[in-house]
This record gives structure tokens, C-alpha cells and sequence, in this order.
């Protein structure tokens, strides 16, 4: 088994039909498993996208090595395709991110994602297949470890982004005097316009628990407070994903 891992190896990195061909095989491949993950997410770049970033970077890279190596007495960088799919993914990874009426943030992990594979795919253009499939194997390991661990480290984290809505003027002040009982920082503060029109008294905060882990219990007490008409409870950073919950 580890000899024909190695003959393949050696396979891609070789200058010829068959070792391009396995270089376009790995492209699509990795590009195909990291877009399936994306895909079963539903985000908006799924297996396609995804597989196309990957093989239109090796395919870069494969004509860079083919300009390098049939006309050697020009001065070629063959580095420097690589290096303009590396900046003008960017574009791409522009159009997956996008903000809501709440100023969420949306879609920079895929963003990200479109980035690494780009990177995946020139490793695999360049026929250095073992760093293309070392790389998949961390990406699969951030998207299917590492997003879930920081989506509930940062659940139980201490501050907590609001937009509530109150019965009336007269509200606020008892609201906030609960909040200075519960040792519950305000670090933010800003009227807005309530979603409905009804010119009720609506506001944007944030605020900071005194301990980890009470967002539920913090949820749970709004529900229970009269002069809370509706809330929602927004977790966002620009590097995470988010939830909201409405009441």
C-alpha cells in the first residue's frame, strides 16, 4: 500500500500527460471534499465553486511550470501566476460575504475557505501532492472541529449583542436597574427604530454577564420580564458564525 502511494506520488510530480492529468485529479478531488462540507452546510459556495477555485489554480500553476519549462531561456518567475491567484481570489471571496439589516456579519468562513482551497490547488498544480492532501485533511479538520468548537466557546462567552423592544418609555429605567442588581455591564447603548413601526421604545446593547455560560439563563429571564415585548439575542465576531433567537 505505501509503495503505490509513493509510485502515485512520483506519477504527479512528473512532466507529462499523466502526471497533468493526476494533477487536475487532485485539484478536483480536494476541491470537491472541501466544497461538500460547505455544500452540506448550505453555504453559498458549495462543490462546484469550490471545485473550480481548486482547479483553476492548479491549472494556473500547470501553465506557469509549462512556460518555465518550454521557453527556459526567458525570464519567467514561476511563481508569479501562483501568486495573482492568490491575490484576485480575493473577488470571489468578496461575493460570499455579505451583511444583514442587523450588521451580522455572513459568510467569511467560506470566504476563508475559497482562499485555502485556492492555495490547495496550486500545491497540487505544482504536483506536490502530498502538502495538497496534508492540507485538505486540516482544512476538513477546522471546518468539522474547530468551527463547532469556537461556535460554543463563543455561545458561552460572557458578552451578549441584544435588540429589545420595550412595553413603554417607563421600562427602561426598572430594565436597567435589574441589569446593575444582576452585576450585568452595559457596554453599549443605542435607540433604534423598532422593526414593526409601532413607535414603541426600541434599543440596541451590549452587555457583558458576570459569569461564563449564562446566556440561556439571561434568555430565559428576558422571556419572563414583562416590559420586554421582543428581543433578540445576536452572537457574532467577524471571524464566526452566528445564531440569533427571537422571543
Amino acid at each position: 500500500m505505501i509503495d503505490m502511494f509513493d509510485t502515485i506520488m512520483n506519477l504527479v510530480k512528473e512532466w507529462n500527460v499523466t502526471g497533468i492529468c493526476l494533477r487536475l485529479a487532485l485539484a478536483t478531488f480536494v476541491g470537491v471534499i472541501i466544497g461538500l462540507d460547505r455544500e452540506y452546510k448550505n453555504k453559498g459556495a458549495g462543490i462546484k465553486t469550490h471545485a473550480l477555485v481548486c482547479i483553476g489554480a492548479a491549472m494556473a500553476m500547470i501553465v506557469n511550470e509549462y512556460v518555465f519549462r518550454e521557453f527556459p531561456n526567458m525570464n519567467t518567475d514561476i511563481t508569479r501566476l501562483g501568486a495573482q491567484v492568490i491575490s484576485g481570489i480575493g473577488f470571489l471571496g468578496v461575493g460570499t460575504i455579505m451583511m444583514n439589516g442587523r450588521s451580522e456579519v455572513k459568510g467569511l468562513t467560506t470566504a476563508a475557505g475559497l482562499w485555502a482551497c485556492a492555495g490547495v490547488g496550486l500545491a497540487a498544480g505544482i504536483g506536490f501532492a502530498e502538502g495538497t492532501l496534508l492540507a485538505v485533511i486540516f482544512i476538513l479538520f477546522i471546518f468539522r472541529v474547530l468551527a463547532p468548537l469556537d461556535k460554543k466557546l463563543h455561545k458561552n462567552s460572557r458578552r451578549i449583542d441584544l435588540y429589545m423592544e420595550f412595553k413603554d418609555s417607563e421600562s427602561i429605567r426598572p430594565f436597567m436597574e435589574s441589569l446593575r442588581r444582576q452585576k450585568v455591564d452595559l457596554l453599549e447603548f443605542e435607540f433604534r427604530k423598532d422593526k414593526l413601526g409601532l413607535h414603541i421604545p426600541a434599543a440596541a446593547m451590549s452587555l457583558r454577564l458576570p459569569h461564563y455560560g449564562q446566556k440561556r439563563a439571561f434568555k430565559n429571564d428576558l422571556r419572563n420580564t414583562e416590559s420586554v415585548v421582543y428581543f433578540e439575542a445576536v452572537s457574532y465576531t467577524h471571524l464566526r458564525a452566528h445564531e440569533t433567537d427571537q422571543y
